[in-house]
Formats: structure tokens, C-alpha cells, sequence
């Protein structure tokens, strides 16, 4: 049989990628010669766990507005910030500070006082970012608009004043939306719907009442009578991945790749039972993202420390606790009794 160089097995080389539109905050591209669960895995990924900067303590010293301390605390926590050469800085509940420092925070400090009978707003770029951080970049906030505004604060009448200090951590989606690095990530696949993985709901005529997606003309529609493939599975996938500005979408992509391999590297470790870190991705041990609520993780709030209590915790002793004043938390006390608010909504 004859071997023609320029017809090749495209399996045989691994997954593909093709990129089909690629924009500033945004880019489109679609993945081959995988399954559904490695595609799936990618997207869980990219929207949960890669690591981004987002401001998470606020500590206020005068707030006169009409908007309360908590909401004021919540808008500054969606502001995204810079997160370029995140891997910089370290988890909080990773470093040997007792709250914040400058190895695993990024500090900000707000001003604003209106002196004019005109309206003030305070906008994202009156934050004022101290240099002592671990890069040029991380902690800055993200300005996009084209009068180099950001994102608007809040507004201020005649003698109001704002006057606070924001301590911006790392972080995952997992733990807190505002340190998501997508606003939306588009999945697709089989447009056509060969596959018969979605039951469409219809009156009359499903095909006139569900317009096509833009993907189906990159695919052959299925033939009149063509009997149902049950072996069949999807080859092809659609990603359409939408960054808020922290990071750039090719770097999002990078970074969920690198954590997926992280993981994996963290499984085969285990199930090889073995102490050596050349398991691990290129050599070194698993250092992926990861969030409190994984417990027992080394790092994180420690092995079978159980629930706690006012009264004591789960593990049977009676330890003293405050959780109205200089509570601990994996982040550090909280500061409920110094009038500071949690840059979180919660």
C-alpha cells in the first residue's frame, strides 16, 4: 500500500487546537482529538481554579457616604485587578505572616473627599497601590475605558469623605467569584445534535423554533434516514472565552492547562504510593490552587480539625472562642472589632 506523507493520522498526534478568533479580552478556538471529559475538565478549570488578585480585607478609617461600609467593601472586592506573574505571591494560608504581608498581599489605599458642590465620583483609579509587592504588576487595577476611569466606587456629595486601606490576596473562583478570571466561558459541541444529547423542547417544529448555532455550518448536518451511530462520540469542541481584564485569555488557557496537569501529577503520586517528587509536573511536587473547603490539605486548615464552635470544636477540646472580635480564620483574624469590613458580600 502505498504511504502518502501529507495524509496523517491526526489521533495519533495528540489533542489540537485551532484558534478562530483572538481579540484583547477575548478569543475562540476549537479542540480536537480529545474526549468530553478532558474538554469539560478544561472548562471546570479555566472558570474555578486559576489562581487570580482580588482585594479581600478592607480596614475603613472614614466612610461619611450614603452607601454602607459592607456594600462599599463588596464593590471593591469585584474591581479585578492585575494578575500577571500571579505565581509571585503566595496563598495567605500558605505564608508565616500572622494576617497580611508583602510576600502574600498587595496593599491599596483609597482618598477621597468631595470639597465642590459638584457630584464626586471615586472611580478605580484613585486606588493607590503601594510598591512593596511581589511584582510591577499584580495589585494594579484593571483600567480599560478610554477616558482611564475604571470601574466607578461610589459617588460623594459636599463634605463626604472615603478613607480606607484594602488588602488584596490570591485566590480562586472556587473560593469567591471575585477572584473568577472569565466572565463567561462558551462550551459546545455537536451543533448538530447527531449525538441526540439534547432533548429540545418544540410546539410544532423544533428545527424552525431553535435557531442553529454558528458552529453547525463547520459541520455536516445529519442525511435524511441515516440510521443513529450509538458508538459515536463527540470529536469536536468550541471555546469561547471571555477574560475580565486580570489576565489575557491565552494566559487563562495556560494556566488551566497547568493546573489540570498539577492535578494529575497529584493523583499518579498517589496512586503510586511513592515519596519521590519526580512524580510530579516537570519534576517538582503538587503546588495547584486550592481552597479551605479542601480539608485536611497541607496548607490549608489542617487534619481532622473538625467543626468549631463558640463553645469549642469538633475535635472534643474546649478552646476559647471569639468570633465576634479576632476570630481565627485560614486567612487570618478577622477584624470584625476594628470597624473593618470583609471585601467579600458575604
Amino acid at each position: 500500500m502505498d504511504f502518502d506523507p501529507m495524509v496523517m493520522d491526526t489521533e495519533s498526534l495528540g489533542p489540537s487546537v485551532k484558534i478562530t478568533d483572538a481579540k484583547p479580552h477575548s478569543v475562540d478556538f476549537e479542540l480536537q482529538s480529545v474526549d468530553l471529559s478532558f474538554a469539560n475538565s478544561l472548562r471546570r478549570t479555566i472558570l474555578a481554579e486559576v489562581p487570580t488578585m482580588a482585594i479581600d480585607l478592607v480596614e475603613i478609617e472614614a466612610n461619611t457616604s450614603v452607601l454602607a461600609d459592607e456594600f462599599i467593601c463588596h464593590r471593591l472586592g469585584l474591581i479585578p485587578l492585575n494578575s500577571k506573574n500571579v505565581d509571585d505571591v503566595l496563598y495567605t494560608r500558605d505564608c508565616e505572616c500572622e494576617q497580611y504581608c508583602e510576600a502574600c498581599s498587595v496593599t491599596l489605599t483609597l482618598h477621597a473627599r468631595c470639597t465642590g458642590d459638584e457630584i464626586m465620583r471615586v472611580y478605580a483609579r484613585d486606588l493607590v497601590v503601594d510598591p512593596m509587592r511581589a511584582n510591577q504588576w499584580v495589585g494594579n487595577p484593571v483600567i480599560t475605558d478610554p477616558e482611564g476611569l475604571g470601574t466607578v466606587i461610589c459617588k460623594l456629595r459636599k463634605g463626604q469623605e472615603l478613607r480606607m486601606k484594602c488588602i488584596a490576596k490570591k485566590g480562586i473562583a472556587k473560593e469567591h467569584a471575585k477572584w473568577a478570571p472569565t466572565s463567561a466561558v462558551g462550551f459546545e459541541y455537536d451543533p448538530q445534535n447527531k449525538l441526540r444529547h439534547t432533548d429540545l423542547w418544540y410546539e410544532e417544529d423544533a428545527a424552525k423554533e431553535w435557531p442553529k448555532s454558528k458552529y453547525a455550518e463547520w459541520e455536516e448536518p445529519p442525511q435524511e434516514g441515516e440510521p443513529f451511530d450509538y458508538d459515536a462520540v463527540p470529536e469536536r469542541f468550541y471555546f469561547e472565552v471571555e477574560s475580565v481584564g486580570n489576565l489575557e485569555p491565552d494566559v487563562i488557557i495556560q494556566q488551566g492547562i497547568k493546573v489540570l496537569q498539577q492535578k494529575l501529577a497529584a493523583v499518579i503520586k498517589d496512586l503510586t504510593e511513592s515519596g519521590d517528587p519526580a512524580n510530579g509536573v516537570n519534576g517538582h511536587g503538587y503546588d495547584a490552587p486550592r481552597s479551605p473547603e479542601d480539608v485536611g490539605m497541607a496548607g490549608a486548615w489542617g487534619q481532622d480539625q473538625g467543626y468549631t464552635t463558640p463553645f469549642g470544636n469538633g475535635n472534643g477540646t474546649q478552646e476559647p472562642q471569639q468570633p465576634w472580635g479576632g476570630g481565627a480564620t485560614p486567612y487570618g483574624a478577622t477584624p470584625y472589632g476594628q470597624q473593618n469590613g470583609w471585601a467579600n458580600g458575604r
